[in-house]
């Protein structure tokens, strides 16, 4: 099984937006896919909860991880996991012990880029990523491109020695496929065409690992 995780100190900046689209990505390419869902919240749960009005569509298997233990179902390929703002210190290592990915997103503002730059020295202490065997990436998300933000963003997260994946542009789109329950790539293809190739960068990144 390969578990995927989304997470940043951060809150509110995308992590169940990837997370929901990643899972229907695999879902959609056959495999058997589980989304467990930290956060009380419950946003993710909430998205899977939409997701059974429509019929034809792949199942994804939901997992309450905040109010138990985040187990898979037997013959689960993907494992996505949303963790929630606010996991520090022996917790991040806590989270981390059995991930093969870490995808952390940060949107274009001061404050994100103060908080990324501050989590990621916390996470240059993980002994699995010093080793190699923990991968991580960041995505730029929510970007308009033609603004300072963004151009702030990019400049700080090509700095970085891990691998700066892709921007996701805001859409729409993304706000639609929460509602449905649906995933950016279950969306008609005339109206999603610009958003699913940013997506490209990410699926190459999880291939090649």
């Amino acid at each position: 099984m390969h578990t995927i995780m989304l997470m940043n100190a951060k809150g509110g900046c995308g992590k169940t937006t990837l997370a929901t689209n990643l899972a229907t990505w695999y879902a959609d390419e056959g495999f058997r896919v589980a989304l467990a869902d930290y956060d009380p919240q419950g946003s993710a749960l909430d998205w899977l909860e939409a997701r059974k009005d429509y019929e034809g569509i792949p199942e994804i298997a939901g997992i309450d991880a905040a109010n138990g233990a985040a187990r898979a179902p037997r013959g689960t390929d993907y494992l996505i996991m949303d963790v929630p703002a606010g996991i520090h210190g022996k917790e991040i290592n806590r989270h981390l012990r059995r991930v093969d990915h870490m995808i952390l997103p940060v949107l274009p503002s001061p404050l994100d880029i103060r908080a990324c730059q501050r989590y990621l020295k916390e996470l240059s202490r993980n002994q699995r990523l010093a080793r190699g065997t923990l991968k991580v990436g960041v995505v730029a998300n929510r970007v308009r491109e033609n603004t300072r933000a963004f151009h702030d963003l990019e400049a700080f997260l090509s700095q970085l020695e891990i691998p700066f994946l892709t921007r996701l542009r805001e859409s729409q789109n993304y706000i639609r496929a929460a509602e449905t329950g649906l995933g950016l790539f279950e969306l008609a293809p005339s109206k999603v065409y610009n958003d699913v190739v940013q997506w490209d960068p990410i699926i190459d990144w999880l291939k090649a690992g």
